[in-house]
């Protein structure tokens, strides 16, 4: 019997995901972004985690192209900018001020944890593609994780 989509949808709704703004460059040097909340760790040794990239966004492009990526965990208060890198288009870097990573990797000033990436692998999975990123810089700063459940951000109480 076929999964109703709607169902489907909602009960991924019911796990509640940090929230990440995953970043790369094309081939020009452009920045792009999306907002993540499908993101993991793989291993510690070596660092790995993972990030999975809808087929349609512009960013997917700058994985293929430049082979590196940022991840940027965002901080309690940071809803704007999750949703923000959320909608398509340019637009989302205007008027940003974005942190650079060691190898000029764009970053989100403010968030909780950078990781700085190497696509190590990647892989097609129905509507997107899954992208294993070996970890080789990190940076964490004090503060709460925005989280995301029910369709909805929420905070640690």
């Amino acid at each position: 019997m076929p999964v109703d989509p709607a169902d489907f949808r909602r009960a991924l709704g019911q796990f509640a995901a940090g929230v990440t703004v995953v970043t790369t460059r094309d081939a020009k040097g452009r920045s792009l972004g999306l907002t993540v909340t499908a993101f993991s760790s793989v291993s510690l040794d070596p660092p790995l985690v993972l990030v999975c990239v809808d087929h349609r966004s512009e960013a997917h492009i700058g994985f293929r192209h430049a082979g590196l990526f940022g991840v940027s965990i965002l901080a309690e208060g940071q809803e704007e900018v999750s949703r923000r890198f959320a909608a398509g288009g340019p637009a989302k870097f205007a008027g940003l001020e974005l942190a650079k990573g060691t190898t000029g990797v764009p970053l989100i000033p403010g968030a909780v944890a950078h990781l700085e990436c190497r696509v190590k692998a990647s892989l097609d999975a129905g509507d997107h593609t899954i992208y294993v990123g070996e970890v080789f810089a990190v940076d964490v700063k004090p503060g709460r994780p925005l989280l995301y459940h029910d369709r909805d951000y929420r905070r640690l109480s």
